[in-house]
């Protein structure tokens, strides 16, 4: 095994970035990665994007630019393969910050699952197929710091400098296979997912464990999350940063009703209690004082009740499923996920013609299984 110490070019002026974004247009194919602060500060961001050709790695700084518009032909450009490894976070951040979108994508972790590799990270890919060992003890440092210590940025351009030849040896392996028209509808899918709209609803409904808490504990919960939110964004920190969810959970639960009872939950700082404790006491006093017409209840999910024949189908799709993804040596869920079973159970499709009517299976999935999945579901009516 070995280590590395890739060259690079740091890109941090605005002409240098023009002139770089021009020459990568000329590119069939980058490898792409980025990096980002969500450790670190309440509102995330990108902060360092990176780029492989064949001949040469990228590092453009966004935060030392005024202007990363000049990338986007190079994204949208469909002649241009773009390479990433696990590309949902980056996609979404991509078109968030820059408005970036993405076109001919190639992500490396899908192939490496439709290939039933069970370890798909890529430091493990990159190990296995090149002898290269990468140091991840930078993965979760503030990328946002200026400058950047020589060290990260060389752990930065070993993301992305061997993208590229892995991609090509897993299509190669793909193609052995008969599955890489399966990765590229995957890809295409996945290159155009976007960031969530601003969630409205209440805080408690992410919070876990919030379902088992009578309506009053929830109207504690909400408002000291939303005080915890709150400070976080002035802080300019992310809200675990302020006050974990460990400690809010025992806070509810506990409901104390002074500063001393408050020093008794565990994992919160004497400073925590100090800077919070007050507003966290008025916040469970508020709460309490609600009148009970004004408290929140957690929604619950209607339960879908199916029949005894549509139970069975559900059934024997679940074994053939298993059976298959067996055969190909790949995760179940990949061949078919228990929501689509119950799609397909549900509207039980008699030929290849009403399989093309259900939007849940891709087409992949169509052109693969439907044979089977029609004839199975027709064995067992």
């Amino acid at each position: 095994m070995r280590r590395e110490h890739p060259t690079y070019l740091l890109v941090k002026d605005q002409s240098d970035l023009n002139r770089i974004a021009s020459s990568i247009e000329k590119e069939t194919a980058i490898g792409v990665d980025l990096e980002s602060d969500s450790m670190f500060h309440y509102q995330e961001k990108v902060c360092l994007i990176q780029i492989s050709t064949p001949s040469r790695n990228i590092l453009v700084d966004p935060l030392s630019l005024d202007d990363i518009s000049p990338l986007s032909p190079v994204f949208a450009d469909p002649k241009i393969k773009k390479v990433f490894h696990g590309a949902d976070y980056d996609i979404r951040s991509l078109y968030r910050d820059f408005s970036i979108e993405v076109n001919s994508l190639f992500d490396t972790q899908i192939a490496a699952r439709f290939l039933g590799i069970r370890d798909t990270g890529l430091a493990r890919l990159l190990k296995e197929n090149f002898g290269v060992l990468v140091e991840k003890k930078y993965q979760k440092k503030d990328w946002s710091e200026r400058p950047l210590p020589a060290a990260m940025l060389a752990y930065a351009v070993q993301d992305t400098c061997h993208l590229l030849l892995l991609s090509q040896i897993l299509e190669k392996q793909l193609q052995a296979k008969g599955r890489l028209f399966c990765v590229e509808e995957e890809c295409e899918r996945l290159s155009k997912v976007r960031p969530a709209l601003p969630d409205t609803s209440p805080l408690f409904r992410k919070f876990k464990g919030a379902s088992r808490l009578d309506p009053r504990g929830l109207a504690v919960l909400e408002s000291i999350m939303q005080l915890r939110n709150d400070t976080a964004r002035g802080r300019d920190l992310p809200p675990f940063k302020v006050i974990g969810n460990a400690q809010i959970m025992e806070i509810v639960e506990r409901m104390p009703v002074t500063e001393k009872h408050l020093e008794r939950i565990k994992g919160l700082s004497a400073r925590q209690v100090k800077m919070l404790g007050p507003s966290i006491l008025k916040k469970i006093d508020e709460s309490i004082a609600l009148p009970e017409n004004e408290l929140p209840v957690f929604p619950r999910n209607t339960i879908q009740r199916i029949s005894a024949k549509v139970s069975n189908k559900v059934n024997a799709l679940r074994e053939w499923r298993d059976r298959r993804a067996k055969e190909m040596g790949i995760d179940p869920a990949l061949v078919c996920t228990n929501a689509q079973i119950q799609s397909l159970a549900l509207a039980y499709p008699k030929s290849r013609k009403d399989l093309e009517g259900i939007d849940t299976i891709k087409l992949w999935q169509k052109r693969l299984f439907g044979n089977e999945i029609c004839y199975l579901l027709k064995e067992i009516d």
